[in-house]
């Protein structure tokens, strides 16, 4: 369940197979609440040393962990997280792929700026810093904090030129109002 930015996942009580001793383990259940931040994504990225906002596939060994790093509840018994199920997977990637706000962008335009930059933490704290919002933000759900980070660079970015056959229609148009 989501509740505003959290969110609150019920994971059951389990019996897990470990290969290595081949003996089975019970897991006691635990409600987890989880929130998807810049601070999940800092500990995480400390921890594999890589960048956590890519398209590249998380083994089930990091995708446990960045819930780990998700985790706000206190006290929890590191195996539960062993014990997550398929169900409780997809409700986190939902969670952590919901926009988490009501701003809507267009599609970047063709020829637009991609700098082939992978997007960190560090450099999501330096954009932060240039925009001067408060660190207090990196609890915010991630992609509300990467929605005000975008607007703010939308709204800083130096106005468009226009194409030369957008200055021409504009002068046509012009043109035509006065005769």
């Amino acid at each position: 369940m989501i509740d505003h930015q959290v969110l609150y996942l019920e994971v059951p009580d389990r019996e897990i197979f470990d290969p290595r001793t081949s003996e089975f383990t019970y897991v006691k259940g635990q409600k987890l609440k989880l929130m998807h931040s810049l601070v999940s994504l800092s500990k995480w990225e400390s921890k594999w040393h890589k960048p956590f906002l890519t398209k590249e596939n998380k083994t089930a060994e990091e995708t446990r962990d960045y819930i780990r790093c998700m985790t706000i509840t206190q006290n929890v018994d590191p195996n539960v997280y062993l014990g997550l199920t398929d169900a409780n997977i997809r409700e986190v990637m939902e969670y952590i792929d919901s926009p988490m706000t009501a701003t809507k962008f267009r599609q970047d335009q063709p020829g637009g700026r991609n700098t082939g930059q992978f997007i960190t933490s560090e450099l999501i704290y330096y954009q932060m810093a240039v925009a001067q919002i408060p660190f207090s933000c990196e609890t915010w759900h991630l992609n509300r904090l990467l929605v005000l980070l975008r607007i703010f660079s939308s709204k800083n970015a130096p106005a468009k030129k226009m194409s030369r056959s957008e200055r021409q229609a504009l002068m046509a148009r012009r043109r035509a109002r006065k005769h």
